[in-house]
């Protein structure tokens, strides 16, 4: 693995899973500072850019910061050395660092700082929390020589196509003949320039989510032999995948609302929580959302839940939780931090598949802003 792979390429890889349509509108989230036409030899995995991480950043020789949180929520009306934000953002630019963000999109995705969250609370995932958004499904119908049916139907797969339920490399194929005439400038696999050409043929099917789309066009075609592959890609009326802010989950056990807040508190090694509830009433269902969670009080309740772990909680906001008999655990919203360990594992997976030596690490520096007594 000698080679490094560029911005372009690893943001690609990246927003395979956490595309930017996930995001809510408004949210800043993408390129902040630099550029991404370049080669990245590091990249560093940030929940916040703060001025410690952007040292460290230099320090370390990174080229790509990748945090949740994004550096630049509100524009700039002034790069100011004498202010943070303008020494952030002149340090950057000095040492040729580029900052991308992944805020809502990666609260979103599957796998993302909400599962990431669910992982560590030891707690299974049965739904979201807050329905946004229904996948657009495709049916792609290629047509292809038999000599070459596996190899296509393999590419397919392993692309992502194909996906029902628990099963994947679902496909139909029917037989037929394809017919064809090679023109001047052609370099047919099959057949003679000017003359008709017949080939048995399968016209293979399957579903294509949205998103993979394009990575899974990209497949079929270095997998087929032609050189022009003829295929058909059709709109669905059948709905793909949910995505949503938050998850609902449930423990293998009910326990009391002060035992699960003590895991809680393990789970995100926080010294100390905030909780609203009666400490000896038991719970199973667990609604979880990092970040600011108050205006899910009542979705929360309303799915079914004992408990809603989330952060920032507002005063009058637990007193309704009370009232509506909802138990809340506050955390902090710095336990968005096990997104780091989730984007590493991602990119590090990403980039031995890849066959690339970019290195990504994961940012030490402190930027929990609360101090406990």
């Amino acid at each position: 693995m000698s080679k490094v792979a560029t911005g372009q390429d690893i943001i690609k890889w990246f927003e395979e899973w956490s595309p930017k349509q996930l995001a809510f509108d408004g949210d800043p989230i993408g390129l902040h500072v630099g550029t991404l036409n370049k080669k990245v030899n590091k990249v560093m995995v940030t929940l916040d850019v703060l001025e410690n991480v952007v040292d460290e950043a230099i320090e370390q020789g990174v080229d790509l910061i990748i945090a949740h949180h994004p550096l630049l929520f509100k524009p700039l009306k002034q790069i100011n050395p004498d202010h943070e934000k303008g020494r952030i953002v002149q340090k950057l630019i000095k040492h040729d660092i580029t900052v991308y963000a992944a805020h809502t999109n990666l609260d979103i995705a599957w796998g993302g700082v909400n599962d990431a969250m669910c992982e560590a609370l030891g707690v299974k995932v049965k739904d979201v929390l807050i329905e946004t958004e229904r996948e657009s499904l495709y049916k792609l119908v290629v047509f292809v020589p038999e000599t070459h049916e596996e190899e296509v139907r393999e590419a397919l797969g392993n692309a992502g196509a194909g996906h029902i339920g628990e099963y994947s490399h679902c496909t139909f194929q029917t037989p037929g003949i394809g017919a064809f005439k090679p023109e001047d400038g052609t370099n047919p696999y099959i057949g003679t320039r000017g003359e008709l050409e017949k080939v048995e043929e399968v016209r293979m099917e399957t579903i294509v989510p949205r998103s993979i789309l394009n990575k899974v066009l990209q497949s079929m075609e270095q997998a087929h032999p032609y050189e022009e592959v003829a295929y058909d890609i059709y709109p669905l009326e059948l709905q793909g995948e949910k995505r949503g802010l938050g998850r609902m989950a449930e423990l293998e056990e009910a326990m009391t609302l002060e035992s699960f807040a003590e895991r809680v508190k393990k789970a995100f090694d926080v010294p100390s929580l905030r909780f609203v509830g009666d400490k000896d009433k038991r719970v199973k269902k667990v609604a979880v959302l990092g970040g600011d969670g108050n205006k899910y009080i009542s979705a929360a309740k309303r799915k079914g839940a004992d408990v809603f772990v989330t952060g920032d909680l507002y005063f009058h906001v637990a007193h309704d939780a009370l009232g509506m008999g909802l138990n809340v655990i506050d955390p902090g919203h710095h336990v968005e931090k096990v997104m780091k360990k989730a984007v590493y594992d991602y990119l590090k997976n990403a980039f031995e598949q890849k066959q690339v030596a970019t290195e990504v690490i994961i940012s030490k520096a402190h930027t929990e802003p609360f101090q406990f007594m």
